[in-house]
């Protein structure tokens, strides 16, 4: 017989667990922000993620008003960089979800741990961020969690950004106590760290550290103590990706010291300014890779893809 409910022991929901018509099939993970389940449509016989507020946040109205606030925003969002919102509901017993394609593939952080990336894969996957992150930002949403875990790759290569739990409409009061800072630290900008609203340029400052992390296999600043990196995201300067691996092309050191000035008004002002640049860098890089090809070897190589996430 297929258990169902909730595992008092383990907490959370358990395999064969009825919600709506979305039947859990496995446990993804869990965050601040949820607990998030592989689980099958019975209607529409796909797969989707269905992702639960926390139900220690069940009564808590800020935590709800804001897992409220990752469906509005990002449902509005249709760009193939962005996860998908397919519905919003709640349990019985009243805990908020929702549901979300699935995404099949692997975290960039997962990625990561692998090793450094290939300049022009990084290139690559740093353009399709900040396309998702540009069109969120249209819509004047910002995301204020960009990370390697919050970025998906899936299995043909597509990148997807996930969790706008953290998310805001630009002109919204915050959900938060005053000088509360969200966010995982090691990319968090010094506005945020401050404890000062984030803007557009906030999430800018996190594309620069998730593209130096792709780079150099560590993020800008790094430490033991959460005192130490908030210390150096203020203070200190970062180790020049150059100096890291010296197939760092120099435009694309520019760009990435760019994205991390600690002064705002310094920053891109615009994630289009910085996709530009980026676009701009993937070409020449691009180019390079083709000259090369046809220096090493007598084959044709205009006949292939030049690979592109």
């Amino acid at each position: 017989m297929v258990p169902s409910g909730k595992n008092p022991a383990k907490g959370g929901y358990v395999i064969g667990t009825q919600i709506s018509h979305y039947k859990i099939i496995e446990k993804l993970g869990h965050g601040g922000m949820g607990e998030v389940y592989l689980a099958n449509d019975t209607k529409l016989k796909r797969k989707v993620a269905l992702k639960f507020l926390p139900r220690e946040y069940s009564l808590d109205s800020e935590a709800r008003e804001r897992f409220l606030r990752e469906a509005q925003a990002a449902s509005i969002l249709d760009h193939p960089n962005i996860c998908t919102i397919h519905e919003i509901g709640e349990t019985e017993k009243g805990q908020s979800y929702i549901i979300m394609s699935f995404c099949e593939g692997e975290t960039l952080r997962e990625k990561i741990k692998r090793g450094t990336l290939k300049v022009e894969i990084a290139i690559d996957i740093a353009v399709h961020i900040a396309r998702g992150i540009s069109s969120a930002h249209k819509h004047d949403i910002i995301h204020r969690d960009i990370k390697p875990a919050n970025i998906m790759i899936n299995q043909d290569g597509v990148v997807k950004i996930v969790d706008f739990g953290l998310a805001k409409f630009s002109g919204v009061s915050e959900l938060t106590q005053e000088h509360t800072t969200l966010g995982t630290i090691y990319y968090m900008s010094p506005e945020q760290v401050n404890g000062k609203e984030a803007d557009q340029r906030s999430d800018i400052w996190a594309v620069g550290a998730v593209l130096y992390e792709m780079i150099c296999g560590k993020a800008p600043f790094t430490g033991n103590y959460a005192q130490s990196i908030f210390y150096d995201i203020l203070n200190a300067e970062i180790e020049p990706p150059v100096s890291v691996r010296r197939d760092v092309p120099e435009e694309l050191e520019k760009i990435i010291s760019k994205a991390l000035m600690k002064d705002p008004e310094k920053r891109y002002q615009k994630m289009d300014e910085m996709l530009d640049e980026l676009e701009a860098i993937r070409e020449e890089t691009k180019i390079g890779r083709t000259k090369r090809l046809h220096v090493n070897s007598n084959i044709n190589y205009k006949r292939y893809v030049i690979y592109s996430v």
